[in-house]
């Protein structure tokens, strides 16, 4: 054992003394309540002192977790706005697909009506090609000779004379359409049988008009009246409604009238037609024997 000197003593006794009353601070604090809450002060003086460092700690946890929390909130956010933008368009793409069934099936219901205005058989059909070059003006129907399409029957709408057919395929056929044609039908102004005014019509070569010529200068014709056809053309047959009279060139004893005419078939913008399974009767064959001529 080693011995101190008085001296040394006294010199760690202060120390001793310090780390005696020191310990007996921490027991009595350690030891010490609060008089409403009896709690321990230690323990409240430690939460105290513990609320410093864990409540800058807590508030950039919360900032974190809050941080990447929006993040996911805007990706989800995000994904659903996709989805319902493209649902609106599903929605649209629907909206659209009634409307045009819808007025696709108008358009076949007033083909129908075409039964009790026209006494003939008829095949519905659709415009599925167009040629509005110079040279041509023509249509393609998903109609041919399989379904008893042939040459020259009459192509019609619900609202008059469209053309005639000028070619078959076994699925297809092409429509020359009247504003086009320059062979020229057999026509009248007014109805049959109670008007003179008889004449041709004939293609333009513009679009939207006819003339009808060859109708005497005497007769007189007005704007506004509408335009049959004669059946003595040996293609179409009668009472098939042209259009309606725009102009009057008038004309004198001597010289015909020039009449044009505004197809009621709306041409330019026709998408069902109906081909009228009409076939011309046949023409007489005449004696082309002279009356005085000796048979041999």
């Amino acid at each position: 054992m080693v011995e101190r000197s008085q001296k040394e003593v006294w010199k760690i006794t202060p120390w001793v003394m310090l780390l005696l009353l020191l310990g007996n601070f921490v027991l009595m604090a350690f030891d010490a309540r609060e008089a409403n809450s009896q709690q321990r002060v230690i323990r409240v003086w430690s939460q105290t002192a513990a609320d410093f460092v864990q409540s800058p700690v807590t508030f950039v946890s919360s900032s974190v977790t809050n941080y990447f929390s929006s993040i996911s909130s805007m990706r989800t956010a995000q994904s659903e706005n996709d989805a319902l933008k493209q649902r609106v368009q599903e929605l649209e793409v629907e909206v659209q697909n009634s409307k045009s069934l819808a007025a696709e099936n108008e358009r076949l219901n007033s083909l129908l009506g075409l039964k009790a205005e026209i006494p003939y058989k008829f095949l519905p059909a659709q415009i599925i090609g167009r040629d509005t070059s110079v040279w041509f003006d023509t249509s393609i129907i998903n109609r041919g000779s399989l379904d008893g399409v042939k040459l020259n029957m009459p192509v019609v709408t619900n609202g008059g004379l469209v053309g005639r057919i000028t070619m078959v395929s076994p699925l297809t056929a092409q429509v020359a359409l009247i504003t086009k044609d320059k062979a020229g039908l057999g026509a009248v102004v007014g109805a049959l049988g109670a008007s003179n005014a008889l004449g041709v019509v004939s293609g333009t070569g513009k679009k939207e008009i006819l003339e009808m010529g060859y109708v005497p200068g005497s007769v007189e014709v007005k704007v506004g009246e509408s335009v049959y056809t004669t059946g003595q053309d040996g293609i179409y047959p009668a009472n098939l409604k042209l259009g309606e009279v725009i102009e009057v060139r008038s004309g004198s004893a001597t010289v015909t009238q020039q009449i044009f005419i505004q197809p009621s078939a709306k041409l330019s913008s026709m998408q069902e037609v109906a081909v009228l399974l009409y076939e011309p009767p046949p023409r007489p064959e005449f004696d082309k024997t002279l009356p005085n001529a000796k048979k041999k």
